[in-house]
């Protein structure tokens, strides 16, 4: 049995139908509403909250293998991160996969991703066999521009020409599909990032392009973004974030890897593909 938290957020949700398309046997999916969740045929819902450990007995029950996500209990603090790394391993799990952040390796110094060390650290140190995933951003993150495209057909953002690897949260979903069900993935880190870089202007283009009308982009200072997400995020977290978009770039943050294609023997996709998968979201 694999357990598979966030089941219905973007990695989770492409990790059931991965797992339930290529005959990995039962596989769970946690949610804190098994009534509203839509899960493929034969995927179990079940009720747990990662905050609240003691919700998980049954959830853990005969699970073999288990992820999770970094942020999905940090939230509560690393005493629920270590809560629910003791219940499943008392659960008999022995094999986690962590999805962390690639920002762990770029921008170990920024006070925001302190519950990702601790979440990886905590992982390490649980007794269980280990798998980490370091995704770089997400593809998706480009929803958040989906209101004013829908309203407004425009997208303001900042660092307008700085590209990032970005990923599709899909081959993150499909490398954990891998070393969940395959062999000599135990006790190894893994940087992910899409196939090349791409910049926010282009992504604008892109969507446009998915749409089939024009999208206006408008650069903003980072001061502007700055303002928009502290509202959001609080202040020192949104000056992290903006570090991570382009505001501190490095060689690490800009490298393109291809371990998708090595470990899934499929490339990563592009931008554009994900943008005409999910052109639907930005109507």
């Amino acid at each position: 049995m694999i357990l598979v938290t966030g089941a219905t957020g973007n990695i989770g949700s492409a990790l059931l139908r991965q797992l339930h398309a290529h005959g990995a046997g039962p596989v769970r999916g946690l949610t804190r509403n098994p009534a509203r969740a839509s899960f493929p045929a034969g995927v179990e819902a079940v009720e747990g909250d990662l905050t609240r450990p003691d919700t998980l007995h049954a959830a853990l029950k005969g699970v073999r293998a288990m992820v999770l996500l970094s942020g999905t209990s940090t939230a509560a603090g690393s005493a629920a991160e270590d809560g629910v790394l003791t219940a499943a391993r008392e659960a008999g799990v022995d094999h986690v996969v962590l999805v962390s952040s690639i920002a762990v390796q770029t921008h170990p110094h920024l006070a925001c991703y302190a519950s990702i060390h601790a979440a990886e650290r905590a992982v390490r140190d649980s007794g269980m066999d280990w798998t980490i995933l370091r995704p770089t951003q997400f593809a998706s993150n480009t929803l958040w521009w989906a209101p004013s495209v829908r309203e407004h057909g425009t997208v303001r953002a900042p660092f307008a020409d700085t590209g990032l690897p970005v990923i599709d949260p899909a081959d993150i979903a499909a490398v954990a599909r891998v070393v969940l069900t395959g062999p000599g993935h135990r006790g190894r880190t893994y940087a992910l990032t899409g196939p090349e870089t791409v910049t926010p202007r282009r992504q604008a283009a892109a969507l446009a392009a998915a749409l089939g009308r024009e999208v206006t982009f408008t650069e903003i200072s980072r001061e502007e973004a700055h303002r928009d997400l502290a509202a959001v995020l609080g202040d020192a977290t949104a000056a992290d974030v903006l570090d991570l978009m382009g505001g501190d770039v490095n060689e690490e943050l800009l490298a393109v890897r291809d371990t998708v294609r090595e470990l899934t023997g499929v490339p990563a996709r592009t931008f554009e593909e994900w943008a005409r998968e999910h052109a639907a979201a930005f109507r």
